[in-house]
């Protein structure tokens, strides 16, 4: 293709990564403008191949003129699974070149795209990786593991002028579009509190003990940038999602979609809250994992909108999966499950608005058009919305990570004033309570403090900063290192 591709070699990823403190280092002409012709063909390098990284693979396939020319992973049995399941799904026309490392790959000048399907860990090293290539970036949610990674991924779409888009699907939704235009129009009222929930049914993973890894996972790509010294095997291949260090929890793992839901709703000129607080636990399942499977997190913006959000994974006789989000507005109107209720009526209508503006072709076929004209505004769900996204579900997170036992009742959030707050807790703890049946005695939520933020600086403030601010940007291995500000 004739596309300028700035030259990167292994040795030069390797160089850039290797120095305490330092970032990949990469020098040469923006990105911007890589213009790819509809009948050249695109070639992605997918990297992560269980789970979503399979729906990668037969998602890019089912494009027109588009090869998954690599496929990544550090577990060689599920690479070999990755190459056959390519060259099957593509009759035969594709056989993929297997590699562990994602910058062998990035090392091809042929390769236009990359796409991320790896644990969370590795979301942001590989898009700002793919950025300073040259490469476009499809990036599964959530695009960052921390507040600070997050920021680079957006300096680093900035100077090289790649596309980034987010695995957040319902960017790529007309009717949610439209919904949320008309919202922020004020057809329904002001909007008080954007609402999401993560309530899908999961089970505890035990106890699993220290040992060697298995002998076809390679340990060290696979913990890339992620501090971790020992190997057991619920990191592999995914229950990672339920440690710190791997993971964010189902808050920024599911709920990333309706996270970016509710605070795609606000007006428009909201970027991150400035204040935060969570309420929540790890109830019941007496096991290893580190992350609440049940959480009621609350955020406010500088406007005065909230986003209320809602985790509840412990399954029981009567759960009701939710899987949603609903709009209160300031006059006690609401929208739940696509009708709107008048203030005060019981009775809601179906809310009937006008398509709203998206890239059109899905999530898939959005970015390929975006890659082909260059343009990163075409994004359904781009570097800047991934990440406010992402931090909104951050600070919830670490307020949680910060928190401290209070006896298990309908009393424990400190919600102050706020009677909406109260309310919903309320409900979540009813379930809890009634539903799941967890005794008050010998139990504890972890009630976090509220944590006040400053979206400019992107830095913790008053009470709390100095701790939650150590939050903001997890340690990394050596080799692995996220680059600083003026490093990328």
């Amino acid at each position: 293709m004739s596309h300028f591709k700035p030259h990167l070699t292994r040795r030069r990823f390797l160089q850039g990564t290797s120095a305490a403190g330092a970032g990949l280092l990469l020098t040469g002409t923006r990105a911007s403008g890589n213009i790819i012709g509809a009948n050249d063909r695109l070639r992605i390098a997918v990297a992560g191949l269980n789970g979503r990284g399979n729906s990668h693979m037969d998602g890019w396939l089912g494009q027109e003129n588009v090869e998954v020319a690599y496929v990544c992973d550090p577990d060689q049995r599920v690479l070999t699974r990755g190459i056959q399941r390519v060259n099957q799904k593509s009759g035969g026309k594709y056989t993929p070149k297997g590699v562990s490392d994602i910058r062998k790959a990035l090392e091809d000048k042929s390769i236009d795209a990359i796409s991320v399907a790896t644990p969370n860990h590795w979301h942001s090293l590989m898009t700002i990786w793919g950025a300073q290539a040259g490469k476009h970036v499809y990036v599964e949610k959530p695009m960052s593991h921390d507040v600070s990674e997050g920021r680079i991924a957006v300096e680093a779409q900035k100077k090289y002028g790649v596309v980034i888009q987010h695995g957040t699907q319902t960017r790529s939704d007309a009717r949610v579009a439209g919904l949320h235009e008309a919202i922020q129009a004020g057809k329904f009222g002001k909007l008080a509190v954007s609402y999401g929930y993560c309530c899908k049914p999961r089970g505890g993973i035990g106890f699993e003990k220290l040992g060697p890894p298995p002998s076809n996972l390679n340990w060290d790509l696979w913990r890339g940038p992620a501090v971790i010294d020992d190997y057991h095997s619920n990191f592999v291949h995914y229950d990672w999602h339920w440690f710190w260090q791997t993971g964010n929890g189902d808050l920024n793992n599911q709920g990333t979609h309706q996270l970016d839901v509710a605070r795609w709703a606000l007006d428009t000129d909201q970027t991150h809250p400035v204040r935060a607080m969570a309420i929540g636990g790890r109830f019941k399942w007496d096991d290893q994992g580190e992350t609440p499977n049940t959480m009621f997190g609350i955020a406010e913006y500088p406007n005065g909108q909230q986003v209320f959000f809602n985790v509840r994974n412990v399954n029981y006789d009567g759960y009701e999966r939710q899987v949603e989000n609903e709009y209160y507005f300031e006059d006690g109107g609401k929208i739940i499950r696509g009708e709107y209720y008048a203030p005060g009526s019981s009775q809601g209508e179906p809310v009937n608005v006008p398509a709203g503006k998206v890239t059109p072709g899905g999530n898939w076929g959005s970015f390929i058009a975006a890659c082909r004209a260059g343009d990163p505004s075409m994004a359904n769900g781009n570097v800047n919305d991934a990440h406010y996204g992402c931090v909104l579900g951050h600070l919830i997170n670490n307020s949680y990570r910060l928190g401290e036992k209070v006896p298990f009742n309908a009393k424990a959030g400190r919600f102050g004033d706020n009677a909406a707050a109260a309310e919903h807790f309320g409900r979540l703890h009813d379930v809890m309570s009634s539903g799941v049946g967890i005794p008050e005695d010998g139990n504890d939520y972890i009630v976090g403090p509220w944590l006040t933020f400053d979206p400019e600086t992107e830095q913790h403030t008053g009470d709390h900063a100095e701790k939650a601010n150590v939050l903001l940007k997890d340690p990394n291995r050596k080799g692995f290192e996220i680059p600083e500000m003026g490093q990328v």
